[in-house]
């Protein structure tokens, strides 16, 4: 051991090293209703390409072989051809801060999400709550 440390104290030291930070296994979980964020104009480019690509090349199942290809595409193209992917690109972003913000606002006032954004739709729960009320005075 260098410096005089006793194998004891090397091993403690080792030990702190691996338990410093978040302990493994408790991870925060991600709420489902939090608004996504929104593509680059690289990937809003990329969705078009991929249907051009997927047409001349029906046999292609490689996802690398696209990526590259949509790359080497994007490089050659001129800010002039990159106009339109910037601007759909900026419109989905201004999209995704009022998203956010009404998200945060949500958060703020303490609504239960879960009651909110329930998998049944409210007017499935009111048609559900009708169908039993016509049974029962059936």
């Amino acid at each position: 051991m260098k410096g005089g440390e006793s194998k004891a104290e090397a091993t403690s030291t080792d030990q702190r090293l691996k338990t410093r930070g978040r302990k493994a296994g408790k991870k925060t979980k991600k709420d489902p209703n939090q608004p996504k964020r929104p593509p680059s104009a690289f990937f809003v480019f990329l969705e078009d390409f991929r249907k051009e690509f997927n047409l001349a090349n029906p046999n292609n199942k490689s996802v690398a072989t696209v990526g590259k290809a949509a790359g080497a595409r994007w490089k050659s193209m001129t800010d002039e051809d990159k106009a339109p992917y910037v601007a759909k690109a900026e419109s989905r972003k201004t999209e995704y801060i009022k998203n956010v913000q009404q998200y945060n606002l949500k958060l703020a006032s303490g609504t239960n999400r879960e009651e909110d954004d329930s998998d049944k739709s409210k007017s499935e729960v009111d048609e559900a709550v009708s169908e039993e009320e016509a049974e029962d005075d059936d």
